[in-house]
């Protein structure tokens, strides 16, 4: 087992039973974070991290045209298929169309979005018969009034296995972008999408008895406070379970999440799957 190396952090786990639920029938959903009807003082957000939703969309529904603003948002998507439309493009009209307008995103596909001035979209399971497992996380922007864009790409399902993938890092050009470096959308870590926050996230897959170390501010940032939201998704039946920076107190199951707080950049975060199974693993480091 894996000692303490971070023993000035202070590490808080977040039960999956103290998320916010609710079942819609068509949609069930469990908030990390205050959310919709859901709101806990103790979980508004941590840094520049607002919502975590993990989300499962039964075939044939979803989340019809709804406006965004002001929020960087992102989908995770964990087995199923979900179907991003914006709201210029029609159903049966996809051909031609540009893929950040139309994109049926399917597992290790991440899809984000910059609210900004304001967007919107629909995001549907438009499969037959199966349901779309995903999380869809929001963050804080910099600052209000960008200009909305889209990307997408596709994360290594094998690479994963190795080690953390850097999914997520900050614009390179920071809060003072031109209209042109915006437009260019080049993110701090090459491969990852641009985000307009001081935030990296990253996703492992990590084997029994296997452990990975998170290196806190994915070397993106010159921010030297940091603090980490460690997430595993509910995606083993409850088999996986990880433990955190060697420490009993810091084992979460399926559904939990934790609060890693007192860390400074270029510290390691050690996450040990210590389950039946590998565990999904995903971390957002924010300032």
């Amino acid at each position: 087992m894996s000692k303490s190396m971070l023993r000035q952090a202070k590490i808080t786990p977040h039960r999956s039973g103290a998320r916010g639920h609710s079942d819609h029938g068509w949609l069930n959903t469990y908030h990390s974070f205050s959310f919709a009807d859901w709101y806990n003082p103790q979980f508004s957000h941590f840094g520049s991290l607002r919502v975590l939703n993990e989300d499962r969309v039964k075939p044939k529904s979803g989340f019809p045209t709804h406006p965004h603003r002001d929020f960087e948002i992102f989908s995770y998507i964990l087995s199923g298929e979900l179907t991003h439309r914006d709201s210029m493009i029609a159903k049966g009209r996809e051909d031609g169309v540009d893929a950040d307008k139309f994109y049926r995103m399917h597992r290790g596909d991440v899809q984000f979005t910059t609210g900004g001035t304001g967007i919107a979209h629909s995001e549907q399971n438009e499969h037959k018969s199966d349901t779309v497992h995903f999380l869809q996380i929001w963050a804080i922007p910099w600052k209000k009034g960008l200009t909305p864009r889209y990307h997408t790409r596709t994360f290594d399902e094998e690479a994963k296995r190795q080690d953390f993938v850097k999914i997520l890092s900050p614009l390179k050009a920071g809060e003072d972008a031109t209209a042109q470096e915006e437009k260019d959308a080049v993110p701090t870590i090459p491969g990852t999408i641009p985000i307009h926050a001081d935030l990296v996230m990253s996703a492992g897959i990590i084997a029994p008895d296997t452990e990975f170390s998170w290196t806190v501010g994915g070397g993106a940032t010159q921010q030297t406070k940091r603090k980490v939201y460690v997430h595993v998704p509910m995606t083993k039946n409850g088999r996986a379970r990880v433990r955190l920076d060697g420490r009993e107190e810091a084992e979460l199951r399926e559904g939990d999440g934790a609060f890693v707080e007192g860390v400074s950049a270029g510290d390691k975060l050690v996450v040990q799957s210590i389950g039946e199974v590998e565990a999904e693993v995903i971390v957002l480091d924010t300032a």
